[in-house]
């Protein structure tokens, strides 16, 4: 049975996920491409760099990412992977919080598989 493009992409961000739970770092570094880049659902910007950063040393705590109706184009070595992201993080000691919003990551084809160009998350969904 061959795994296609689209089962690869969806693979690495699951991956992604688990690296942001997990606190591993090396692992998160690897799945993101140089140049990436990050819009946050409070329109944050991040680099690399400060992508990294916030997760290794900022106020949140990631518990888990679920994403719920993945749909994966690929095109060439390019892929969009669109989504309804269920993430439950602990945003400053005030223990665990669900937040449920639409995102959006392009992720390109490498000699080391696929990266994680850039994304977007947000607007949150459960906001009461």
């Amino acid at each position: 049975m061959s795994v296609s493009d689209e089962d690869d992409v969806l693979a690495a961000a699951l991956e992604r996920g688990a690296a942001l739970a997990g606190k591993d770092e090396h692992r998160l570094s690897r799945l993101l491409h140089p140049r990436f880049g990050w819009i946050s659902h409070r329109g944050e910007r991040f680099d690399l760099a400060s992508y990294l950063d916030s997760n290794r040393r900022g106020s949140n705590v990631w518990h888990s990412q679920e994403l719920r109706d993945p749909v994966v184009t690929v095109v060439g070595d390019t892929a969009v992977l669109r989504c309804t992201a269920v993430d439950t993080v602990d945003v400053g000691g005030t223990g665990p919080q669900t937040f449920t919003m639409p995102m959006t990551q392009t992720w390109v084809r490498t000699q080391d598989g696929w990266r994680c160009l850039a994304g977007h998350a947000g607007p949150r969904l459960d906001r009461s």
